[in-house]
């Protein structure tokens, strides 16, 4: 998104990509809502693998709600879905190198003037005006520079995930588990996708990894859920489920997606997040090339925070809030939510009765969905 949103605006644009493949590989649940999506790019059945529109909410003791979403939201084939954003960057002017890694920064003075990176075994070197660093929740890039880019282990969450098959749960479906069994101070999710294939995995704090790691708690749920599913892939990674960082720009360079740490805290979502945050720093950029003014590019942090960063801090105090229930009250949760009419289910109406004795965050939910 950073290098369309700029190439769009005339610039030269060079993205250098580590991996042999965009989107690849995959390392994501692929979930994500409809409005998320079409802000940028147009639907397509050929990278939307299936349609969701219900949200399956499972306590410890086996109750299960359904409730409806306000609006559909779709599992992605990210490897599709990627290209495709690969293919919008360069037909807007942008060129793309892959196995391309970045392994230094060209500094001037204290201001960030190029990168340094092996490309087919050579060591090359370009300049730039601007870089902009997506490289993920391992980023390196950011340190470089002097950026302040460590996270708190706690709010670091350990993610593991297969793709497995033969999984016969409703396509249109959700499914969410919570419990100190299956996913403390987190959650685990079951994400179906087309051919009855569905993602399967979950996410837990690093101080409840440290005890029992997030992969037994998957062997766990496997075993007792569906023992006999063939797994097709699996994949492990660091989920940083935190606030942005406090400075996500310097002379010379930004950090966009995870490397900004501008997923969902509550959710670990970030693929919406991320299209926003590169679409905002590729604008940025853009314009300070045009201006000849680069030290318009420290206004992203602001421009950051004010389209969805001060919307983060929020959903990470309803995190705080949640995750730290027990499984006596996430039972007592869907008892009540049970009697509420399937038609009259929303989920500020879950997240309220989760939080019904923690007026501050019912403050918190009220701004997240008055929208």
């Amino acid at each position: 998104m950073a290098a369309r949103f700029a190439a769009e605006q005339g610039q030269s644009v060079l993205m250098l990509e580590k991996d042999r493949d965009v989107g690849y590989p995959v390392r994501c649940g692929e979930a994500v809502s409809r409005a998320g999506v079409q802000e940028f790019i147009q639907p397509d059945t050929r990278w939307i693998s299936t349609v969701i529109d219900k949200f399956s909410f499972n306590a410890p003791d086996g109750t299960e709600v359904i409730l409806p979403l306000p609006d559909i939201g779709y599992v992605l084939e990210r490897r599709i879905f990627d290209y495709e954003l690969a293919r919008t960057a360069a037909a807007a002017g942008a060129q793309i190198l892959t196995r391309a890694y970045v392994n230094g920064l060209i500094l001037e003075g204290g201001t960030v003037g190029g990168v340094k990176y092996e490309y087919q075994g050579v060591q090359h070197q370009t300049n730039s005006k601007i870089v902009i660093a997506a490289d993920g929740v391992e980023s390196r890039v950011g340190r470089w520079v002097g950026l302040e880019t460590h996270i708190d282990f706690r709010d670091m969450e350990s993610a593991v995930q297969v793709t497995a098959s033969n999984i016969n749960v409703d396509p249109n479906t959700l499914y969410f588990y919570f419990g100190s069994q299956v996913a403390p101070n987190g959650y685990f999710w079951v994400f179906p996708k087309n051919g009855n294939l569905a993602n399967i995995g979950l996410g837990i704090s690093g101080i409840i990894g440290k005890k029992k790691s997030a992969l037994s708690y998957l062997n766990d749920f496997m075993q007792k859920n569906y023992p006999a599913a063939p797994i097709l892939t699996s994949i492990a990674g660091g989920v940083p489920c935190s606030i942005t960082l406090k400075k996500i720009s310097a002379l010379g360079i930004m950090l966009v997606g995870d490397a900004a740490r501008q997923v969902n805290p509550l959710s670990g979502g970030g693929i919406a997040s991320g299209m926003i945050g590169g679409s905002i720093a590729g604008r940025i950029a853009a314009d300070a090339v045009k201006m000849n003014k680069f030290e318009h590019i420290l206004s992203y942090d602001s421009a950051w925070h004010n389209w969805l960063g001060k919307r983060h801090e929020v959903f990470n105090r309803i995190k705080n809030g949640i995750y730290n229930f027990s499984d006596e009250k996430f039972n007592s949760i869907a008892h009540a939510f049970a009697e509420i009419p399937y038609d009259k289910r929303t989920l500020k109406k879950l997240f309220m009765k989760a939080l019904f004795n923690q007026p501050s965050l019912i403050l918190d939910i009220t701004e997240v969905f008055l929208y």
